[in-house]
């Protein structure tokens, strides 16, 4: 069985004396094997998402990188980690530094890892991996629409060639054009750079898009997970079922009467 690249074994989570957020929760992200965290707002998503960047550490249980304890002392494993698991977040517009060309915005990973060597080249080819011309480097973010700062923001993520791209609701500031779009990049930087996705979402037809299997929180547990087509085809769970009835559905083209289709004053 292939060694899982970043884990989550039996981890809790509460901040100070307030109730766990998470509790005895495990999740594996394996090569090749996109992953989405799907569950209403405070299921604890978000939470569990900075638990696999290193951003908190879990109250108890354990985060692995390659098999190793994440843990902040180890500056070997941290710059290790921190090189192979990159994120986007959610907001195109505040994630980037306006008063920066977009650049030096995206050569700030391998600033920030000592990776100096040919870095105008690697932004260059970064950039085009996402669709934009070589001359973007020298504008800034504001000179550019949200969906064309949001690749700016893979850019920056994938710059480094990272094994994983940890992505916080990485469409949902986007109009619906522009994120399916961005759907298919991801999905072909999936394929061509061998990049294994871990998405936080709420929506679904994402999740099917992108990610081979998916973990369902509620209420800071993990409910049911699996194979994206198992799980949200036929689910188990009743808060699985429950979230996938949610999801708005338009009405049949019959449902139009031929009344509704008079003009006025007909």
């Amino acid at each position: 069985m292939t060694r899982p690249i970043l884990e989550v074994r039996d981890a809790g989570f509460a901040y100070g004396r307030s109730a766990p957020v998470l509790t005895d929760v495990s999740v594996a992200v394996t090569p090749g094997r996109s992953l989405a965290l799907v569950g209403e707002s405070g299921a604890g998503k978000t939470t569990l998402l900075r638990l696999l960047l290193g951003l908190a550490r879990p109250t108890s249980g354990q985060v692995l990188y390659e098999g190793r304890d994440l843990a902040p002392r180890d500056r070997a494993l941290m710059r290790e980690f921190r090189r192979g698991v990159q994120t986007v977040f959610q907001d195109p517009y505040s994630s980037l530094d306006p008063r920066q060309r977009v650049g030096r915005i995206v050569s700030e990973p391998l600033r920030s890892l000592g990776l100096r060597e040919n870095m105008a080249a690697r932004v260059a080819a970064a950039l085009d991996a996402v669709g934009l011309p070589e001359d973007a480097a020298s504008r800034y973010p504001q000179e550019f629409s949200g969906g064309q700062r949001q690749r700016i923001a893979i850019a920056r993520a994938i710059v480094c060639e990272p094994r994983v791209l940890l992505a916080d609701e990485p469409v949902s500031a986007l109009d619906v054009s522009t994120r399916v779009r961005i759907v298919d990049l991801l999905h072909e930087l999936r394929e061509t750079r061998a990049l294994t996705v871990v998405m936080v979402s709420h929506d679904l037809a994402v999740v099917a898009a992108l990610c081979q299997e998916v973990a369902v929180l509620e209420r800071g547990r993990i409910v049911e997970r699996g194979d994206t087509a198992q799980v949200l085809g036929a689910p188990r769970h009743p808060y699985t079922r429950r979230l996938i009835d949610s999801v708005p559905r338009l009405p049949p083209p019959a449902a139009t009467s031929n009344t509704d289709l008079k003009a006025p004053g007909h």
